[in-house]
């Protein structure tokens, strides 16, 4: 999620646990804790796979925020010595302003590696947005109410508790939305006698009233977007072309399948130019995929590994519009013009 959610979390969480001992100061370490374990993308990794597939490795990682939570706890102790007598609280602040933080990546599609070192495996349930105001507003009004002065402890803590009650409501609406699509999509692929390898669902941007899905076979993968008001027969599936094959030459590279691991399958393979891109199909739209990387080159003696430089390609902000009016009018198409077809 995105910095200002996460901040929000983690005041939220650290004045649940022990405002009514320490007052503010409780809600300011915890947002503080709350961005800690993001502060790994200024790490210096050596390229920008490297870069992109160790984010949220081993600073979300639950057992390493239960290993570290008794040596933060202590130093925050140090700094304010009038409240050692609340250390056992002070260590479960820290760990669960780290640990909702992880929980509440993995809620996204990017991938959040929760038991490093035990295992890398990146958790993503994928039933929430990386910017979704419905969690947010709830923890931030919360949260502004227990920084205002001159407010007794009952509202604040009431406040508080509000706004934690109302963002978890909406995530766990969040999952009942998500198996609502996934039941659905499941439908239509049934119908069209779709068999997919790979299957992912997320929430369009801002919303869980409409959700993008991509499958992935063989050679080609498809995009559907659905709205938890649509009926199975109103909803389209898009196919595009893929070319894995593209990559057989240099299919052993470690790159490539670190990405091919990472994405979970989830990416297409395309030649442009003379480059070979393999964009991961979980972040962003057809044409605008968020993460693509230039894995290989066509040359005259053959297909040699790339430079694995990594580029974006953002949807535009004018397309807010046509995915709201989606949500309520299944005819509207979301799927790139003619003129818009790969490569993009």
């Amino acid at each position: 999620m995105d910095s200002l959610t996460q901040a929000a979390l983690g005041g939220a969480v650290g004045y649940a646990v022990l405002g009514n001992k320490v007052g503010r100061k409780a809600a300011l370490w915890g947002a503080i804790l709350g961005t800690l374990p993001d502060l790994d993308v200024f790490l210096p990794y050596e390229g920008a796979v490297e870069a992109f597939t160790y984010h949220r490795g081993f600073s979300h990682s639950l057992l390493v925020h239960l290993l570290i939570s008794p040596i933060i706890a202590w130093l925050l102790i140090r700094i304010h010595n009038d409240t050692s007598r609340f250390k056992h609280r002070w260590f479960w602040l820290v760990f669960l302003c780290l640990s909702t933080h992880a929980v509440l990546d993995s809620f996204t599609v990017y991938g959040t590696q929760l038991l490093w070192p035990i295992t890398e495996y990146p958790f993503a349930i994928s039933n929430i947005f990386i910017i979704d105001p419905f969690v947010t507003i709830p923890l931030l009004v919360g949260l502004i109410m227990v920084l205002l002065p001159n407010i007794q402890y009952i509202t604040k803590a009431r406040a508080n508790a509000f706004g934690l009650l109302v963002s978890c409501i909406y995530l766990g609406w969040s999952l009942i939305g998500k198996g609502i699509i996934d039941n659905n999509v499941e439908s239509v692929l049934a119908k069209q006698g779709i068999q997919s390898q790979h299957y992912m669902s997320t929430p369009a941007p801002f919303t869980t009233l409409l959700w993008r899905s991509v499958m992935v076979v063989e050679n080609e993968y498809y995009e559907v977007y659905t709205s938890v008001f649509d009926a199975v027969e109103d909803v389209s599936v898009d196919a595009y072309p893929t070319s894995p094959k593209l990559l057989i030459p240099v299919q052993s590279e470690w790159g490539i399948k670190r990405l091919q691991w990472f994405t979970k399958g989830l990416y297409s393979v395309r030649l442009q130019d003379d480059d070979i891109i393999l964009s991961d199909l979980r972040m962003g739209v057809e044409c605008a995929y968020a993460f693509n990387f230039k894995v290989a080159k066509q040359t005259d003696s053959g297909v040699e590994v790339g430079s694995f430089e990594k580029f974006s390609k953002r949807p535009e902000l004018s397309d807010m519009q046509s995915i709201w009016q989606r949500i309520w009018d299944p005819s509207i198409s979301l799927a790139p013009t003619a003129d818009q077809q790969p490569p993009c």
